[in-house]
């Protein structure tokens, strides 16, 4: 794997031009460290110089002071460019953060199925983290001590052109060798990044089915997959480690020549007398200042190494593109929707078809009860509905407008659902019911509670709309949750209305409870109920029975109740499961 500098450079600049003033400050106090460290040894120097020449005490003092004076100063301004470099590498990193959630949310659902969130944790998290000093430190840094190392080999060259030549060729070799190493560790590092998101991907996974795991006695199955998943990041970092510390090893032994050299020509030119003890102290003390800008960069290297895989893992990402885009169409009309597919096909990825040709019109007001087995495609309706999903052939219409021609945004004001999982935030009431939106006011949001029954629980919290769920929803009954998710959808008052079993999980006084509310929220728009049990349809205006994907029967409710040979008759006499169960066992008699 390697990253081109292109990559390096977009991804860089794309986060420090917004603070290009506080990048520049922290290049003008870099510039101000490099300049006093190579005034100090020329103090020095002349101190050595001036006390074996006998001069006089004031003078010394003098220097000194000076001396002190400006490693206070280095110090200072090293503490004032390292908070900068953190803060401006903090905020850079904080927004890429936010572009990679962003940009994750928006992705399609079927790149979701195929990652963890707990691997995109890692994506969002861990990567961007390793980039920390990339973003903070790494330009900023590299043309400094870029800087320093040309000042320094300069100042050589004006002691004695030999000793600044000969440094100066130790520079360029060990600078050869380090951008010769740059891409070594790269692929390394990037499946050291892999095998992290694997390792939290699969602790995400198991926490959040703590109780499944316990209660099916497969925690010894879990620890051991999770140490074989830490053994493997383990190894995998180890042998990262180790190729990227090849570069930092290659440079000890070039540093040890360095030191070889200014002490051998130091004293060569002082015995012949062509420099004072001060200047054979200055180049001895030069050179190993060189090493500084050197170790400094071959630290950047290596970090650069390890930024590089997580450049590579982050551009991936970011170039991942949803195939679900907003239409430059209207926006869906206002009031309750007409609601058609048109011969909708439509398949998960590497699985048989989950609608078939699909046909059926929905009049605006109307409300739909579809039945079917589990796997029939009921479900899948409601997903393209919301336009999670596009159909591979066909179209999807809700008020006449094709889904693909409309904005993301128009359909998820205008279609509302309450599904059996409900997801709760770890956030205030208010937050929960209205996903964060600030300007519903709080009157309506109590008078919603009070109309679906929600009124004596709103009492019992502590600190009103204000009181923090816990997380998950811990502590709220699997009814108080559904009536929360009803209140969400009577806030936004959509033209279409989902119902996917909403109230299966609910006991009978508190289904009781919803009743009038669901009448409610279907008066004036169109309603969809997602049917598993046949009570959830008695309010439905037109049945839809569903079979492999297809539409088996579709009218009128009392009609098709009243007809004793239609499908819908006979799951009302028998039940759905069992009619189900024999209506496939004849199918399949059938093909056979």
């Amino acid at each position: 794997m390697r990253v081109s500098l292109r990559q390096y450079l977009r991804l860089l600049f794309a986060y420090l031009r917004p603070q290009k003033r506080r990048a520049s400050a922290l290049f003008v106090l870099l510039l101000g460290v490099i300049s006093l460290q190579l005034l100090n040894p020329l103090i020095l120097r002349r101190f050595i110089d001036g006390a074996l020449a006998g001069r006089p005490e004031g003078e010394l003092t003098g220097l000194a002071l000076a001396f002190l004076g400006v490693a206070l100063c280095v110090q200072v301004l090293s503490v004032l460019s390292s908070y900068l470099a953190e803060f401006i590498g903090w905020t850079a990193t904080n927004w890429l953060r936010a572009d990679l959630a962003l940009h994750c949310l928006r992705l399609d659902m079927s790149f979701h199925n195929d990652h963890t969130p707990g691997e995109l944790i890692e994506r969002v998290d861990g990567d961007v983290a390793t980039l920390g000093a990339f973003l903070s430190r790494f330009i900023v840094q590299v043309l400094a001590n870029a800087v320093l190392l040309l000042g320094v080999l300069v100042l050589l060259f004006g002691i004695h052109p030999i000793v600044g030549g000969a440094l100066t060729t130790f520079a360029v070799l060990t600078l050869a060798v380090l951008l010769r190493l740059r891409n070594l560790a790269v692929p390394h590092w990037a499946r050291a990044r892999q095998a992290s998101a694997e390792l939290f991907g699969f602790l995400e996974e198991r926490l959040a089915g703590t109780e499944d795991v316990r209660s099916s006695g497969a925690t010894e199955y879990v620890m051991r997959s999770s140490y074989k998943l830490a053994r493997n990041l383990l190894r995998s970092e180890r042998r990262a480690g180790l190729y990227g510390s090849a570069t930092g090893g290659s440079t000890v032994v070039l540093f040890a020549a360095a030191t070889a050299i200014s002490l051998g020509l130091g004293s060569y030119f002082y015995l012949k007398g062509a420099l004072t003890i001060g200047e054979v102290y200055l180049i001895f003390t030069y050179a190993g200042i060189l090493e500084r800008p050197i170790e400094q960069i071959t630290r950047h290297m290596q970090d650069l190494q390890q930024a590089g895989a997580s450049i590579a893992r982050i551009t991936e990402l970011l170039e991942t593109r949803p195939t679900i885009v907003d239409g430059a169409g209207p926006d869906l009309p206002p009031g309750p929707l007409a609601v058609e597919l048109d011969h909708a096909t439509f398949a998960y990825s590497g699985a048989e078809p989950a609608l078939d040709d699909l046909s059926f019109q929905l009049e605006p007001g109307q409300v739909l009860g579809i039945v079917g087995r589990t796997g029939s495609g009921k479900t899948t309706i409601a997903r393209l509905l919301f336009r999670l999903y596009d159909p591979q052939r066909g179209a999807v219409r809700l008020g006449g407008v094709d889904l693909r021609e409309t904005r993301q945004a128009s359909i998820r004001a205008r279609v509302g659902a309450v599904t059996q999982e409900i997801q709760l935030f770890h956030a205030p009431v208010r937050d929960n019911l209205t996903f964060f939106d600030r300007t519903v006011p709080d009157e309506r949001i109590l008078a919603v509670l009070r109309e679906l029954g929600l009124w004596a629980w709103y009492e019992s919290l502590s600190e009103g709309l204000d009181t923090l769920l816990p997380a998950a929803g811990g502590g709220l009954s699997a009814g108080e949750a559904q009536l929360l998710a009803f209140a969400r959808v009577f806030l936004r008052d959509p033209g279409v209305v989902i119902l996917d079993e909403a109230s299966s999980r609910l006991d009978p006084s508190t289904e009781q409870r919803v009743e009038h509310a669901v009448d409610r929220l279907f008066a004036g728009r169109t309603g969809i109920v997602v049917a598993h049990r046949l009570a959830t349809v008695e309010r439905a205006d037109v049945i839809m029975v569903l079979e492999h994907g297809r539409v088996i029967e579709y009218g009128a409710r009392v009609a098709l109740a009243g007809d004793p040979t239609s499908h819908f008759a006979r799951l009302l006499r028998t039940g759905l499961d069992e009619a189900l169960s024999s209506d496939e066992v004849r199918s399949q008699e059938a093909r056979t």
